[in-house]
Parts: structure tokens; C-alpha cells; sequence
């Protein structure tokens, strides 16, 4: 397959997890791509795979917290490749397990900082380019606990709802400018995120697979095959969705 052919994809937080089972979804179609990432080694390993594959791909260190940091990366993206065709934005962290009372304002900060002002940095310089080169397709990730309550987990929540607002009104705002813009909602995936959530507890793990009907946890490249989707000609009439990705989980 070649949907990506000749066209240049950025994916934050694409050292690990769905952002790297996306960039190399990206790349396995014919995209350029740059990974964006705080951790350096994860993010060039990201490189390396799709190298090794025969991919092209570049790394640009990324603090999706620094604007300046962010708008660099846009750039850096259409220096190298010429353009800027699609974005994943999906970097992202996790709260600690706690009650809305117990809450610290320091992990609120940050997750509003990180999950929200992280996408709309780069929602803004995206955008811009986009603006002004005919169009292109953003991808945002939020979560099932953007379209749900997630006891425990108030700011992470409060924060996947944020990015849904977001998604939905920058759809409505440029959709008649060439830009498409939505979101996926995932359920509980493996991922290095999902290992810091449950500690490793295997009990952990059973209990949140119970929660998914289909019986079992996400696999990363099965959100990354959305996201990919969801940036192609083939969704070319899918505008301001929470694409939700999980299981089951929110049909109970």
C-alpha cells in the first residue's frame, strides 16, 4: 500500500507505544516521517526501525510543554521533507490514581500542560502550515476517558475531555479550508504508559481487561491502523470525531 506515498507525516510522542506503531504504519505507506519526542533514545529508535525497514524518517527532540519547542518541530519537518501532509498529535501522560479530594494541583498542572496545551501548540503551528498549503489531516489522542468518568483519575480525565473540545471545534473551523481534524479515544492499550498505570500487577491487568468486552487489552498498532485511516484520502468525509477504539468498553 502506498496511501502516504510522496507525503510527509509528524507524529509526536512516537518513541513508544501507538505513536511509534503509527509512525511506522506511516512510514510502511510511503510517508517520510518525523517523530517528535522528550526521550531522545526512544524517539531515534523509532527512526532506526523504519530506516531498517526502508522507510525515511528524521527525529527533532520535542517538549510539546515549550511552544517555541513545538513550532520548531513544524518547521523542522517541512525544511527536511518539504511539507507537512498529516499529524499525529499523541503525546501524553497519566495521572497517579488517587480521589478528586487527594488530587495535588502540581499533577493537575500537568496534565492540562502536557495532554492539552501540548495538542493545541501543536494544533496552532500544524494549522498555520496547513493554511497555507492547501490542507491536511491532525489526528489528536484522547481516550476513553474523554467520552466517560474515570474514577480515580479526575485530571487525566478532565484533560481527554479537553482534547475531544478541541478536536471538535478546530474541525468545525477549518473544515471548509482543507483541513480534517479528529480524535481517537483508545481503551486500555499495552503500552509503557499502561505499565506505569498498573505497576506491572498482573491482578491489575486481569481487572482492566475485564473491563473490555472483547475480553483482552488493546494491541498499539490496532489504534496506530485507525489513526492512519483517520489521516487518508479513505476518510476523506470524516471530520470532528472521537473515533473510540476499545473493546466494547463504553457499549456496556
Amino acid at each position: 500500500m502506498s496511501r502516504f506515498a510522496n507525503k510527509v507525516v509528524l507524529v509526536t510522542g512516537g518513541g513508544s507505544g501507538i505513536g511509534r506503531s503509527a509512525a511506522l504504519k506511516f512510514a510502511s505507506e510511503g510517508a517520510s516521517v518525523v517523530i517528535g519526542n522528550r526521550n531522545e533514545k526512544l524517539g531515534q529508535e523509532t527512526v532506526d526501525l523504519i530506516e531498517q525497514s526502508g522507510g525515511r524518517a528524521s527525529f527533532y527532540q520535542t517538549d510539546v510543554t515549550k511552544p517555541e519547542n513545538v513550532k520548531n518541530l513544524v518547521e523542522y519537518t517541512v525544511e527536511t521533507y518539504g511539507g507537512l501532509h498529516a499529524a499525529f498529535n499523541n503525546a501524553g501522560v497519566d495521572d497517579p490514581q488517587a480521589m478528586t479530594l487527594d488530587q495535588t494541583e502540581a499533577t493537575f498542572d500537568l496534565m492540562m500542560t502536557v495532554n492539552v496545551k501540548g495538542v493545541w501548540y501543536a494544533m496552532k503551528s500544524e494549522i498555520e502550515h496547513m493554511l497555507a498549503n492547501g490542507g491536511g489531516a491532525i489526528v489528536n489522542t484522547s481516550s476513553i476517558a474523554g467520552v466517560t468518568g474515570f474514577p480515580g483519575h479526575a485530571p487525566y480525565t478532565a484533560s481527554k475531555h479537553a482534547v475531544l473540545g478541541l478536536t471538535k471545534t478546530a474541525a468545525l473551523e477549518y473544515a471548509q479550508q482543507g483541513i480534517r481534524i479528529n480524535a481517537v479515544c483508545p481503551g486500555a492499550t499495552e503500552t509503557r504508559l499502561l505499565d506505569s498505570l498498573s505497576g506491572g500487577d498482573s491482578a491489575t491487568l486481569k481487572y482492566m481487561e475485564s473491563l473490555h468486552p472483547i475480553g483482552r487489552l488493546a494491541k498499539p498498532h490496532e489504534i496506530a491502523n485507525t489513526v492512519v485511516w483517520l489521516c487518508s484520502d479513505d476518510a476523506s468525509f470524516v471530520l470532528g470525531q472521537g473515533v473510540i477504539i476499545d473493546g466494547g468498553f463504553t457499549a456496556i
